[in-house]
């Protein structure tokens, strides 16, 4: 089979029509080089009969030219159900051979969506004009921001990915195209139940010194109310264990202070408070620039 330049993995369980239209906001891109990998845990809420019924989808085995290929089996949580689909890449295109152009996983979550039709073709034109200025095809990680629903705010990321943004401040996985090379070899590991996508993040970063490259536009709105979102005290307990793995700790001790003393909590509750969010996201953008700029200096 051809590689797309974009492979697009959903992973549900009953998700009821949240399926459909997290489906429906990528087929309508305007760039259709693509294909979506949809894992099903074995839905029971006629979601999966839902999306047949409005879509050819594929099953694991078939040879049709459906976009959409299901893969169903039971899995042990959103982890474990991203690496299945991430493993099933190889069973569906050749190797990539050195100089060939990689296709860029993207994992979009039920309930999140594009944020336009246009998304998957600004992401495209910026991933191949890094590639003709460098002149390479380097393993590399492309992100931007999100659009947070329940404050009905632009969250932005950080533009530099450095040792103080991978502390605390790493873009969230619904904004990041990553190398199906990366993604091949760095599967999610599962015993962290709410941040295994941040430790694989950091690996990426500091094992595979993977580039990371900031595209300035929005790329999905997030729904919220995920896993880590109401699982703050293992979040942070996770988020300690794994940055422990990367960073030595004095630079960590460096950060805790700086943490402590710009009032992280109420930073957070800023954040994600309706009233406060759209302020808090301009000082905190405004803030990156400046960084970023007398770093380039």
């Amino acid at each position: 089979m051809k590689r797309p330049f974009f492979t697009i993995i959903t992973v549900t369980y009953n998700s009821g029509d949240k399926l459909t239209e997290t489906i429906d906001s990528i087929v309508t891109q305007s760039f259709d080089d693509y294909r979506i990998l949809v894992k099903d845990g074995l839905s029971t809420d006629g979601s999966i009969e839902k999306l047949k019924g409005k879509y050819s989808v594929a099953g694991k085995d078939s040879k049709g030219s459906s976009k959409i290929t299901l893969i169903e089996s039971c899995d042990n949580g959103i982890y474990h159900a991203m690496n299945i689909a991430v493993s099933y890449l190889s069973e569906i295109t050749d190797d990539i051979k050195a100089g060939d152009t990689p296709s860029y996983v993207f994992f979009l979550n039920c309930g999140d969506t594009f944020r336009d039709r246009d998304v998957l073709k600004n992401v495209h034109d910026a991933i191949v004009s890094r590639q003709e200025s460098s002149g390479t095809t380097l393993s590399s990680i492309f992100y931007g921001d999100i659009f947070e629903v329940t404050t009905l705010q632009r969250v932005p990321s950080n533009p530099k990915i450095d040792d103080y943004a991978c502390y605390r401040n790493l873009p969230s996985h619904q904004a990041c195209f990553y190398d199906e090379r990366l993604m091949r070899r760095n599967l999610f590991d599962l015993k962290y139940k709410v941040r295994a996508d941040y430790e694989q993040f950091l690996r990426c970063i500091y094992k595979e010194k993977a580039e990371t490259v900031y595209i300035p536009m929005i790329i999905a709105n997030y729904e919220g109310g995920g896993f880590s979102d109401v699982n703050r005290k293992i979040s942070e307990e996770e988020r300690k264990v794994i940055i422990g793995m990367y960073l030595p700790k004095s630079k960590i001790r460096k950060y805790d202070f700086l943490r402590i003393v710009t009032l992280s909590k109420v930073r957070t509750f800023l954040a994600s408070n309706k009233t406060t969010a759209g302020a808090y996201n301009a000082v905190k953008n405004a803030a990156y620039k400046v960084r970023n700029a007398k770093k380039e200096k």
